[in-house]
């Protein structure tokens, strides 16, 4: 196993480009919000010397943000409220880490989300893929077109099936069905 996937040391792993281009197709992104110049999903983006967290993420269309995992994590995950409290459209790609006060705080009850089943396979800037993740992962959806998708919690195929496929739960503001 791939030690840095452990620590905090190493924290620009790259979002498996079949799995964004699934949740493109679904969510057509305008803004990666937390990319480098080689990983960039979008032909806009934020990179750590751009600093999405400080800027706007108003960008006239979806924003995906697969942030640093690190001890930032949380600060990412506020902006992306934030933002969404705004307006916006947010998708975050982030380990599913529910005993976290950033999950209560910004994720529960008032977003979608959808639990990954099994582990992605992140890549490196030039595509090369890691071992599985040794933690779960979660996409975490903000202010989702309600005329054109019900808001659910689901259980998705991390190891490279739809990310939007999976068992269906309503779960937001609250409810749960």
């Amino acid at each position: 196993m791939n030690k840095a996937l452990l620590s905090s040391v190493k924290m620009d792993y790259c979002t498996p480009q079949a799995f964004f281009n699934r949740l493109n197709e679904e969510f057509h992104f305008a803004l990666d919000a937390a990319a480098t110049v080689k990983s960039a999903k979008c032909p806009l983006y934020y990179t750590p010397e751009t600093d999405g967290l400080s800027q706007s993420w108003n960008c006239g269309g979806a924003v995906f943000c697969n942030p640093p995992y690190g001890r930032e994590i949380g600060k990412w995950v506020r902006k992306a409220f934030e933002e969404a409290q705004a307006g916006a459209t947010v998708v975050m790609l982030i380990p599913a880490r529910t005993d976290t006060s950033y999950f209560h705080d910004y994720i529960y009850g008032k977003a979608e989300i959808r639990f990954l089943r099994g582990r992605l396979h992140f890549t490196d800037e030039n595509g090369t893929q890691y071992p599985p993740a040794p933690f779960a992962s979660m996409v975490v959806i903000y202010n989702r077109q309600e005329a054109e998708h019900e808001p659910t919690t689901r259980a998705a195929d991390g190891a490279g099936a739809d990310p939007a496929a999976g068992v269906r739960q309503t779960e937001r503001n609250g409810t749960q069905g």
